[in-house]
C-alpha cells in the first residue's frame, strides 16, 4: 500500500506542496511520514512515525529547502512502525534519497550482498536495499536514470518507486512494477503520485507509467522512457474531479461525506447505461457464463451481481476472491466473461487475475478511477462515476459498482422496468440521510466509558456484567447480521464496516444457516441486525428473527413504514420507504448499515477514515 509523492518545481520551495499533496494520501498508510528535498548539493530528510498531524507538529514537515523532493505515508510491511523504518531511505553517505511502495521479494540476498562489501544498514525495512544498490551502481560511473534500471533489473516483487541524488539536482528517477504510479504535468511544476487525489490541486493533466518504464522529472518537463530504455511519447489525459472533491467540505471525516454523496454517485453512474448497452450488444450472443472476480467490498457487490444476473439474464454466474481466482482459472473459456471489480483498478490480486483471465476470455472492469491499470488491460469497462473515494472504508464506490452491475444485469435480461426503478433510488437514499439521527441516537449506546469510578471498575470486568441491559451496548463484543437472497450481500457488506472502523467482530450469515452452527453463538450479549425489506423472504427472515429472539439476542431490525410484524418484535428499527422492494433493497437498505458503522466508530471515540491496520488500496499480494 503506501503513498509516494514527488515533485520538482521550478524557482519554487517544494516542501510546502509535497506535504499537501501527501496529506492526501493518507488513506493509503498511516503508520509514518516523510520527506526528503534536494539544496545545495545535500538532502534534507524529517520523518517519523505516527499520523501526518502528529508527526508535522513536531517536525513542522514544510520548513525543508528545496525546489524538488519526494514525500511517503507508510502502511508497514517489512519492520513496525518506526522512525528508523519510515521513508525516505538514504544511502551510507546520504547523497541518495528514495521512497517505495511495494514488496522487494529478494531484498535478503541484496541486503547480505551489500553487507559483505561494506554497507551497512539501520532500518528492518526491504525498501534500504533501493539506495544502496543506486549508490553502489552510480559509483561505476552510471548517472541516476541508469542506477535505477539497473536496480530494477535486479530487485524481484512489486513496487513502485522514486529516487533524487545529489549529484543530479532538481531531478527525479522514478519507475513502477505492479504498484500504481501516475505522473501530474503542470506549469513549470512536475509530480509523480501513488493517485491522483495527491495532485489535482496543482494539476489534472495526467500521465500513466506502465511496467518497468521509467519517467524522468526536472526543471524542463518530463521525459518517458520504455523497458528498453527508448524515449517514448505519452497521452496526457485531463481527469475532471475537481480539487474540491477530494477536500471534507465542512463534513467532520471523509466517510460521512461520501456516505451522503451517494444520491449523486448514482446519478451520475446511470449516465454509463449507453456505454453499457454497446458493451451488452457486442458480448451478449457470445457468451454463456459470467464470473466476477473482486476482493473486501467489492466481492459483496458481486454477489448482488450473481442474484441479479441469473435472475433476470438466466446466465450462470459465479464469484471468486480475487485471491482465490488461480485455483479456477482452467474452468475459463472464450464463452465466459469475466469481470473484475474494483475501486481503485490496481488492486494487486485482481490485476494478477485479469492477466490470467485475458488469455482466454472476454474481460470487463468494473473501476472507479480512469486511466488505472484494469482499465488498461481490460477488453471493457464501466466506470462508476464516484469521483476520488478518501475514507478507508468504501461507499459510495460501492453504491457505484452495484448501480454498474444492475445497468449491466437489466440490459443483459432485456428488464427496463428496473432501469426505471434505478432512477428513483437517490431519492429514496436521501429519505434516508434525512433521519440518520435516529441512527446516530442509537450508536451512542454503544458509546465506552471513559472514566469509571473505582469502585464500579470490579463489577465491570465481571463475566456478563451487563447482561440483559437492551439499553445499553457499550459492553458489546460480537454482532451477526443476517438477510436472504439479495439481502444476505447487504448483511456481509454491513458486517465488514462495522467491523473496519468500530473494531466490533461482526459476522453476516444468510438466515437459513443460522441453525447450521452460528445459533449456538446467540445470547443476550449478541444484538443481531436483521435485513427484512418487503418480497418473498420476508416470512423467512422473520422466522430467523423469532429464532434469535428466542435466545435472548437484541433485535435491529431494518426494514419497511408499516411492517408492524418488524416493528413489534425488534428492540430498536430503522424503517424506509416501502416502494423499496428486496430486489433494489441492496442501494437502499445498506446505507442505515454505514451510517451504523460510522456513528458507532465515532461514539467510540475512533477515526473512521483511518482504521487502524488498514489501508485504501492493497497493492501487494
Amino acid at each position: 500500500m503506501c503513498g509516494i509523492v514527488g515533485c520538482v518545481l521550478k524557482n519554487k520551495e517544494v516542501a510546502p506542496i509535497l506535504f499537501d499533496s501527501i496529506s492526501k494520501l493518507e488513506y493509503r498508510g498511516y503508520d509514518s511520514i516523510g520527506l526528503a528535498t534536494g539544496h545545495n548539493n545535500k538532502i534534507n530528510l524529517k520523518k517519523d512515525a505516527g499520523k501526518v498531524a502528529e508527526v508535522d507538529a513536531k517536525l513542522d514537515l514544510k520548513d525543508l529547502d528545496g525546489t524538488y523532493g519526494i514525500a511517503h505515508v507508510r502502511w508497514a510491511t517489512h519492520g513496525d512502525p518506526s522512525k528508523v523504518n519510515s521513508h525516505p531511505h538514504l544511502n551510507n553517505d546520504g547523497t541518495i534519497a528514495v521512497v517505495h511502495n511495494g514488496i522487494i521479494e529478494n531484498y535478503l540476498s541484496i541486503k547480505k550482498e551489500l553487507e559483505s562489501e561494506g554497507y551497512d544498514f539501520v532500518s528492518d525495512t526491504d525498501t534500504e536495499v533501493i539506495p544502496n544498490l543506486i549508490d553502489k551502481y552510480m559509483k561505476t560511473g552510471l548517472d541516476l536514470t541508469q542506477a535505477v534500471r539497473k536496480v530494477i533489473n535486479v530487485i524481484e516483487g512489486a513496487y513502485a518507486l522514486a529516487a533524487i541524488s545529489v549529484s543530479e539536482p532538481n531531478r527525479i528517477v522514478a519507475t513502477r512494477k505492479d504498484s500504481p504510479l501516475i505522473v501530474g504535468i503542470g506549469e513549470e511544476e512536475y509530480f509523480i503520485a501513488s493517485d491522483s487525489p495527491a495532485i489535482l490541486k496543482y494539476t489534472n493533466n495526467i500521465a500513466y507509467l506502465e511496467k518497468d518504464e521509467l519517467v524522468i522529472l526536472d526543471e524542463d518537463g518530463v521525459s518517458f522512457l520504455d523497458e528498453n530504455d527508448n524515449l517514448i511519447g505519452k497521452d496526457v489525459e485531463v481527469i475532471q474531479w475537481s480539487p474540491d472533491m477530494a477536500e471534507k467540505e465542512g463534513f467532520p471525516h471523509f466517510m460521512i461525506k461520501e456516505i451522503n454523496e451517494q444520491s449523486t454517485t448514482i446519478r451520475n453512474t446511470l449516465n454509463e447505461k449507453d456505454n453499457v448497452q454497446f458493451i451488452v450488444d457486442e458480448i451478449k450472443e457470445d457468451i454463456n457464463k459470467v464470473l466476477f472476480v473482486a476482493c473486501g467490498t467489492s466481492y459483496h457487490a458481486s454477489l448482488t451481481g450473481k442474484y441479479l444476473i441469473e435472475s433476470l439474464a438466466e446466465i450462470q454466474t459465479e464469484v471468486l476472491l480475487a485471491s482465490e481466482f488461480k485455483y479456477s482459472a482452467s474452468s475459463l473459456n472464450e464463452k465466459t466473461l469475466v469481470i473484475f471489480i474494483s475501486q481503485s483498478g490496481e488492486t494487486a490480486d485482481t490485476l494478477k487475475a485479469l492477466d490470467i483471465a485475458n488469455k482466454s476470455s472476454k474481460t470487463l472492469a468494473i473501476v472507479n478511477v480512469r486511466g488505472s491499470s484494469a482499465t488498461r488491460r481490460a477488453d471493457y469497462t464501466i466506470y462508476t462515476q464516484a469521483g476520488p473515494e478518501i475514507g478507508v472504508a468504501a461507499t459510495k464506490t460501492y453504491i457505484g459498482q452495484l448501480v454498474a452491475i444492475y445497468l449491466l444485469a437489466s440490459l443483459l435480461g432485456d428488464n427496463e422496468n428496473l432501469i426505471e426503478k434505478l432512477y428513483d433510488v437517490p431519492r429514496y437514499i436521501e429519505e434516508v440521510l434525512a433521519k440518520e439521527d435516529i441512527i446516530k441516537h442509537f450508536s451512542n449506546k454503544f458509546k465506552k466509558l471513559s472514566k469509571v469510578p473505582k469502585y464500579i471498575k470490579p463489577i465491570l470486568s465481571m463475566p456478563h456484567a451487563y447482561k440483559g441491559l437492551k439499553n445499553n451496548f457499550r459492553h458489546v463484543e460480537d454482532m451477526f447480521f443476517i438477510g436472504r437472497g439479495y439481502s444476505y450481500s447487504i448483511a456481509l457488506e454491513g458486517a465488514l464496516k462495522l467491523k473496519e472502523i468500530s473494531y466490533i467482530h461482526a459476522e453476516a450469515y444468510a438466515g437459513g444457516e443460522l441453525k447450521h452452527g452460528p445459533i449456538a453463538l446467540i445470547d443476550d450479549d449478541v444484538p443481531v441486525v436483521v435485513l427484512a425489506p418487503p418480497g418473498r423472504d420476508h416470512r423467512k427472515i422473520m422466522s430467523n428473527l423469532e429464532e434469535v429472539k428466542a435466545r435472548g439476542a437484541s433485535i435491529i431490525g431494518i426494514g419497511a413504514i408499516g411492517d408492524e410484524d418488524l416493528i413489534s418484535k425488534s428492540d430498536y428499527n430503522f424503517l424506509i420507504n416501502s416502494e423499496v422492494d428486496e430486489l433494489i433493497a441492496p442501494l437502499v437498505y445498506i446505507v442505515p448499515l454505514q451510517l451504523l458503522s460510522y456513528y458507532v466508530s465515532v461514539a467510540r471515540n475512533l477515526n473512521p477514515d483511518k482504521p487502524k491496520n488498514l489501508a485504501k488500496c492493497v497493492t501487494v499480494e
